[in-house]
């Protein structure tokens, strides 16, 4: 362990400024962006100063709605020259209450989008989410490591690391970046590449936001071909023998097949589709990258089992693969619970599914199990803070906390689900999945640590910027 792992966060070190400093550099970040900065004294403060999940309650002290990269350039440099620390959410995902404190950018507006087909490379704005970049890649034949969701920025993603559908195949999101374009602690737009900057590049390919603020990254894209994808549902009674034939697939799949297992509890809301509306099932989410006999066969241990609601199971358009995992887009209360596993056998299927299936009582509304493994377990510390990542599974639960008492009572599910895999956790989680207070501890290794504190003391020593999850 070194120095660095004992030491106080470069923000808790660094000085505060005075209740009238501060003031004096709002008052002058408002001459500078007139129009663009909104105070907490301003209408809309309430809303404006919200994350995604609109239940963790961030307190900055300033939000800018950022219109262009002068704009990160000027407020970046005022809050340097004032002792104040910048904190940036593209579009609200990333939630937390580290950025209390800071000036807020918000940065979706930075849309630009370039795709150079011939080289293969993607230049996306910082704003761009990953539907618009799938829609716009769909007609040349490529395609980027997407998540399941098409809401998040792909800069946002890209820095958490980035878990693909295709991680299999390909590894993380991070693994693909050619380059950022960053604002520096200094105020100063720059390109950050493996040549430029080799340290600072590394941190940037999964380490989070804690060391520029991002303007553009270039992401390298591929050749995939076809791709499979789509979903199987059951009812939740199913559970048992739909998690068991998920575990005996994955136990021996091709790096090209993913698969994702599901226990649902849906509300009775209106907006919900009839057959989903106020009912529970098991579902297998999956792609694909190969034919869709190739994939049927794959698939024929989940196929053989009865009481199938749903199968969605297709060839699938790279704009459309937001729809397979259906999460929602919209702004919501959320309460999160993820963490690798090192294997699934049967004792430890039985004992999620009583602790959360048909028969428990629990206001979880989705416990998911991501199978990884392949190209995930090749990498190495050089490609990224994540360096391997040998756990085979993840889980991940999200209750929604819409009533008093709900909180508690989706937290002790939690309990209830950790318990089941206890035999099968191995302590960490990927920083994409931190919950709104988790810090980097359950992430990265002490030797990732270690050398993302150093790349924060030499690049942003003042601490300049502060990101959802300071190193």
């Amino acid at each position: 362990m070194t120095d660095l792992d004992n030491s106080p966060s470069l923000a808790a070190l660094r000085p505060q400024s005075s209740q009238e400093d501060a003031g004096s550099a709002l008052h002058e970040l408002q001459t500078l962006l007139p129009g663009r900065v909104l105070l907490p004294e301003h209408e809309g403060w309430n809303l404006a100063r919200l994350g995604w999940a609109v239940n963790v309650d961030q307190h900055p002290i300033a939000v800018v709605t950022v219109h262009g990269p002068e704009d990160v350039v000027v407020a970046v440099g005022c809050a340097a020259r004032h002792g104040l620390s910048v904190s940036t959410q593209p579009v609200g995902h990333g939630a937390t209450t580290a950025l209390t404190g800071t000036v807020l950018l918000r940065t979706g507006a930075l849309q630009d989008l370039t795709i150079d087909v011939e080289r293969r490379v993607a230049r996306v704005g910082a704003g761009v989410k990953w539907g618009t970049l799938l829609a716009a890649l769909e007609p040349t034949g490529l395609m980027a490591l997407a998540g399941s969701s098409p809401d998040p920025s792909v800069v946002g993603f890209t820095l958490g690391g980035g878990l693909s559908w295709f991680s299999r195949a390909l590894g993380l999101t991070a693994h693909s970046v050619v380059a950022f374009e960053i604002v520096d602690a200094a105020g100063v737009r720059r390109r950050v590449s493996p040549s430029t900057d080799p340290d600072l590049f590394w941190a940037m390919c999964g380490g989070g936001g804690d060391f520029g603020v991002v303007l553009f990254v270039e992401i390298m894209l591929d050749h995939v071909g076809p791709i499979v994808g789509g979903r199987m549902l059951w009812p939740l009674e199913m559970a048992r023998p739909v998690l068991r034939a998920f575990r005996q697939i994955t136990a021996d799949a091709p790096d090209e097949l993913t698969l994702w297992a599901h226990l649902f509890r849906f509300p009775p809301m209106p907006e919900l589709p009839e057959l989903l509306r106020g009912r529970s099932f098991v579902s297998v989410d999956m792609t694909f990258l190969g034919s869709e006999t190739e994939a049927n066969r794959l698939l024929s241990r989940l196929r053989q089992l009865p009481a199938q609601v749903i199968d969605t199971v297709g060839v699938v358009p790279p704009s459309q693969l937001g729809g397979i995992a259906a999460e929602p887009v919209d702004p919501m209360p959320t309460q999160e619970y993820s963490e690798l596993l090192r294997g699934l056998d049967d004792a430890t299927l039985d004992r999620l599914v009583d602790a959360a299936g048909a028969g428990a009582d629990i206001p979880v509304a989705v416990v998911q199990i991501r199978h990884l493994g392949g190209a995930l377990t090749r990498a190495t510390p050089e490609d990224g803070p994540n360096g391997a990542i040998a756990e085979e599974y993840s889980v991940f639960c999200l209750g929604v906390p819409v009533a008093p008492g709900l909180p508690e009572a989706i937290e002790a599910a939690f309990a209830e689900v950790r318990t089941a895999l206890a035999g099968q956790r191995s302590g960490r989680t990927l920083f994409n999945f931190l919950g709104a207070e988790s810090d980097l501890g359950s992430t990265f290794s002490a030797t990732s640590r270690a050398r993302l504190r150093r790349v924060k003391a030499s690049t942003d020593p003042a601490g300049v910027f502060r990101s959802n999850r300071p190193v």
